[in-house]
């Protein structure tokens, strides 16, 4: 090994040596540092020496810092620049290049004053016309103790108060449109450092006004059976509401409106107990009001089984003239096709024994000779059976007897024709 080899090593030992003795060294100024101020970071090496590509890192990230030079400013320090910081460097033997790197320290950004907080006195919910006082509250800090603070008070976006040095707000009676998000800001003098505190919610909430209740129909001229719809509403009043109605001071129900509409009741008149004065009630969270009575009258005397008894009446009459009307239309129905062209005699149908008539089918129209016709009716009378005993009555006693002929002879159709009424005797008229 060559005496210049063995010198790089004895240097490079050495320098491994100095290095454990911080041979790199980080400071920053000022020292305590405070928000809004200018945050100096400075890496230096042993005795002095110049470095080359510096890098510092914060939580072991690099800053954004020039690598051309040993020093890092962080313009207007807060809270979040606060951790853990190093500084890592080169320095040149001979050929070589050697890279050290600093212990890391901890540099804590302090705060000026606290982030403030806004208070309600004496509650972020009250009445109307009740006061109200806001304060916005914070501490600085015991070596800027000094420093005048100045306050804002803000509401939904708008300011309300500008920069004053008093930390209070005060409305001496708050109405319902004073109800929204406040918060206050605190800022010092001639500083850029300002904080603004968490929003606080103010409610303001209205006594409800006395509610008008109505009635859908009218009272009067009403009966069991009716149906009617009690409307109970609060013109004023921060919601929700709740709505209550009685009858003679019984309570009936009750409802919730979320949004300030008005309240519905809608029920059947069973019977004329459901008569008598009915009032209702209005209540949120801070007051409460009743309406004037409304008297409800029902006329008739019948109660609900009696009204519901005659609709079951009335609905077993139309079923029964529903069926008889369908009973006719079969009937009539089935005997239209007996009924055929042409005209009846107006004689009288001789009549089966017994006294069946037989009904009248069809119309025979029979030509003797040419240009000569004859139109026959025929009718079919009841054969009824011969028991010992029964008499028929004579040829010569029977007016049609002369006329009477056999149907094969007269009108071969007639033999298609089906006697739907048992045995008949085919009886044509001229």
């Amino acid at each position: 090994m060559g005496d210049s080899a063995k010198l790089l090593k004895v240097v490079e030992e050495n320098a491994a040596r100095q290095e454990k003795k911080i041979w790199l060294d980080l400071q920053f100024l000022p020292d305590p540092v405070f928000e809004g101020e200018v945050l100096t970071l400075k890496c230096q090496g042993w005795m002095h020496t110049q470095l080359s590509q510096v890098t510092f890192y914060k939580d072991g990230k690099p800053l954004d810092c020039s690598k051309n030079h040993q020093v890092c400013f962080i313009e207007t320090a807060t809270v979040e620049n606060s951790g853990q910081y190093s500084c890592k460097g080169q320095k040149t033997y001979t050929t070589r290049w050697l890279t050290y790197t600093s212990e890391a320290i901890m540099v804590q950004v302090q705060e000026l004053f606290l982030p403030p907080v806004l208070s309600a006195i004496p509650s972020p919910e009250l009445g109307e016309d009740s006061p109200l006082t806001l304060r916005c509250q914070t501490k600085p800090h015991p070596q800027k103790s000094s420093w005048q603070l100045f306050f804002s008070f803000h509401k939904n976006g708008h300011t309300l108060q500008e920069r004053s040095l008093h930390p209070e707000l005060s409305i001496p009676e708050v109405k319902e449109r004073d109800s929204g998000l406040y918060w206050c800001k605190v800022a010092l003098e001639g500083h850029r450092v300002q904080k603004q505190s968490p929003p606080l919610e103010i409610k303001v909430q209205a006594p409800v006004s006395r509610p008008l209740l109505t009635l859908q129909p009218r009272a009067a001229g009403l009966a069991v059976g009716d149906v009617v719809e009690l409307h109970c509403e609060a013109e004023r009043g921060s919601p929700p509401i709740l709505y209550s109605f009685y009858l003679n001071g019984e309570i009936l129900g009750n409802y919730s409106a979320l949004h300030g509409e008005a309240a519905p009741l809608r029920f059947l008149l069973k019977s004329e107990q459901d008569a008598g004065n009915y009032t209702c009630e209005a209540e949120n969270i801070i007051s409460r009001a009743s309406s004037g009575p409304v008297k409800l009258s029902v006329n008739g005397s019948q109660d609900m089984s009696t009204f519901v008894s005659s609709n079951r009446l009335v609905a077993w009459l139309l079923a029964c003239m529903l069926g008889l009307m369908v009973i006719a239309a079969g009937l009539l129905a089935y005997f239209r096709p007996w009924r055929k062209a042409g005209t009846l005699p107006s004689r009288s149908l001789p009549s089966a024994p017994g006294g069946e008539q037989c009904p009248l089918y069809a119309n025979v129209h029979y030509q003797k000779d040419k240009g000569e016709n004859v139109t026959y009716s025929l009718a079919h009378t009841k054969r009824k059976e011969a028991r010992p005993g029964d008499k028929f009555p004579s040829q010569r006693d029977d007016p049609l007897s002369a006329q009477e002929t056999s149907c094969k002879e007269l009108n071969p159709r007639s033999q298609a024709h089906q006697d739907l009424f048992g045995d008949c005797k085919d009886v044509l008229y001229q």
